[in-house]
């Protein structure tokens, strides 16, 4: 109704008119050709779905499955993740509201919008930096919240070490992980990279700041998270220490070995591993930028920022809370109720488990402004209930493992590994499932370059490249026309109908879901593990 509603105002506004409506005006409304930020202006809530993302309205045609990497189901004692959401694989639990796509974005092709911005206006724009003047207007008396300040964080690499470490001294921590299947290949729109921070106590003995205990907590978290019995990390004096970090019963002076522990070392000497739980207190920093793209035809994370998000543990919930909230969630799911998240305005939303979630995106003239609550609800859908994530977390469960693993994302030391229990590459055998290279099998030079005449995957082909940059980076020319297309939406502040770069017509979309069609046949569902083999 509240969509209605503005709808409602503007054929008001016509009927007050002098003039006699035209059959243009009706059509115009009637196709809910609205500005989105009017919905805004006018408290409105266009989607109240925003929470199922585009990607769900793929057609699959019951066998093209991209639905796997985001609903999954396992065992209780083997997770922390309870959502137990495998089963959407085979159904579309959607509301009455969410049958019908609200992502109209999707359906624009923006291949003519593009034709009036050159090559050397969108190269300019991309490589101008927006993230300083976020922090500097963060530090004022209009904003309460986190102020997720990295010293020359707009560079990129350039801003951290080799181990990853911010050079300010902010104790930020980049490590190099494998990106989500599809959505943040830069093949397909954007860059992006996330760095991690743990409280004081973390990187603190006896009160004074410790790299080295920083470093085998962050090994211990990932001991954790991934649920290893040990890991690597840079050499390790253990008799300046005095911890025994290998727990061989001997210290040494030079060890990389990390073994799991019951508790976290130096002043977080009292602080236990969870179970695939992040301590209160954890922070992540996700930017999302354009790409970056050189005469060469490099491609690279861009200065410009589409996006800034970040995330904190403010509560670590004990596991009974967790399964709590787990059922109620599905629960309000079995019975189609609208989802809801808890605002809490300079704080970010609250997505129920513990985590405070809040983003930046493009105004109209590219700098960086707080989202709305609609388009941050949008976030609530992949960080609040799907099965696959590890403590509400995509990036960090992906890690490279080890010591290897710390350091700013590098696609181009990064093989194709196999998720936990499966022998292919992980991206070849997304690719082989969805029979593309995006959830919507339009990525053309994706099908052009790893797929034969008859649609089937080019498997030789792609076991040949030495890095997954190779298999998942645009052309030049593809680079940049989807900063072009990026920026229309830019212009038009339409992110709530959808934030995808469509570069052609759009043909294995829904705009309508029938509830009672399966999505996908039985023998097309796929059970799934975030984490990867790396050793394979």
């Amino acid at each position: 109704m509240k969509r209605l509603s503005l709808i409602g105002l503007l054929l008001l506004q016509v009927a007050c008119s002098n003039e006699a409506p035209s059959l243009e005006v009706f059509t115009s409304v009637q196709a809910n050709e609205i500005a989105a930020l009017e919905y805004e202006k006018h408290g409105e809530i266009y989607n109240p779905e925003a929470v199922i993302p585009p990607q769900c309205y793929t057609k699959t045609e019951g066998k093209h499955n991209p639905c796997y990497v985001c609903h999954q189901s396992y065992k209780e004692q083997d997770r922390s993740n309870l959502m137990n959401d495998g089963g959407l694989q085979g159904s579309y639990d959607f509301s009455d509201v969410g049958l019908t796509n609200s992502w109209k974005n999707l359906f624009i092709d923006r291949s003519e919008k593009i034709k009036n911005i050159s090559d050397h206006e969108i190269l300019t724009y991309i490589n101008q930096n927006n993230y300083s003047d976020l922090i500097t207007w963060m530090k004022t008396d209009e904003w309460s919240g986190v102020v997720p300040e990295i010293k020359d964080y707009e560079y990129g690499a350039q801003a951290f070490g080799e181990n990853g470490l911010a050079k300010d001294g902010s104790m930020w921590v980049a490590f190099n992980y494998k990106p989500m299947p599809s959505t943040f290949w830069p093949t397909n729109g954007s860059t992006d990279d996330v760095a991690i921070r743990l409280p004081k106590a973390f990187y603190q003995i006896s009160s004074e700041t410790n790299i080295d205990v920083y470093f085998i907590n962050l090994a211990l978290l990932e001991i954790s998270i991934l649920d290893l019995p040990h890991t690597t990390t840079n050499p390790i004096n253990e008799v300046e220490l005095n911890i025994d970090i290998d727990l061989n019963g001997v210290l040494e002076e030079k060890v990389t070995n990390v073994v799991r522990r019951p508790f976290y070392v130096g002043d977080a000497n009292t602080i236990s591993l969870g179970h695939m739980l992040y301590p209160k207190g954890t922070e992540f920093i996700h930017s999302v930028r354009y790409l970056g793209v050189n005469d060469s035809g490099d491609i690279s994370v861009a200065p410009r920022m589409k996006e800034l998000r970040y995330m904190k543990k403010h509560t670590l919930y004990p596991l009974s809370r967790i399964r709590q909230t787990y059922y109620k969630e599905s629960k309000e799911k079995h019975f189609e109720n609208l989802p809801r998240v808890s605002d809490f305005q300079d704080r970010g939303i609250a997505n129920g488990f513990g985590w405070m979630i809040w983003g930046f995106i493009e105004d109209e003239k590219g700098d960086l402004r707080q989202q709305n609550k609609e388009e941050q609800f949008f976030c609530a859908g992949c960080h609040k209930t799907i099965g696959t994530t590890i403590d509400h977390t995509f990036s960090f469960p992906r890690k490279l493992t080890g010591a290897k693993g710390w350091g700013y994302i590098d696609l181009k030391v990064l093989n194709d590994a196999p998720n936990k229990g499966e022998s292919m590459g992980e991206y070849q055998t997304y690719m082989s499932r969805v029979s593309g290279g995006d959830e919507f099998r339009q990525n053309s030079e994706m099908l052009d370059k790893w797929f034969k005449k008859d649609g089937s995957i080019h498997h030789e082909k792609i076991e040949a490249i030495s890095s997954i940059y190779e298999l998942i980076t645009p052309s030049k020319q593809r680079a940049l026309d989807l900063n072009k297309a990026y920026k229309t939406i830019v212009e038009e502040q339409s992110y709530i109908f959808g934030r995808e770069p469509m570069l052609s017509k759009s043909t294995n979309i829904f705009k309508e879901v029938d509830a009672d069609v399966s999505p996908l046949q039985k023998e097309h569902r796929y059970a799934w593990d975030i984490r990867l083999d790396w050793d394979q």
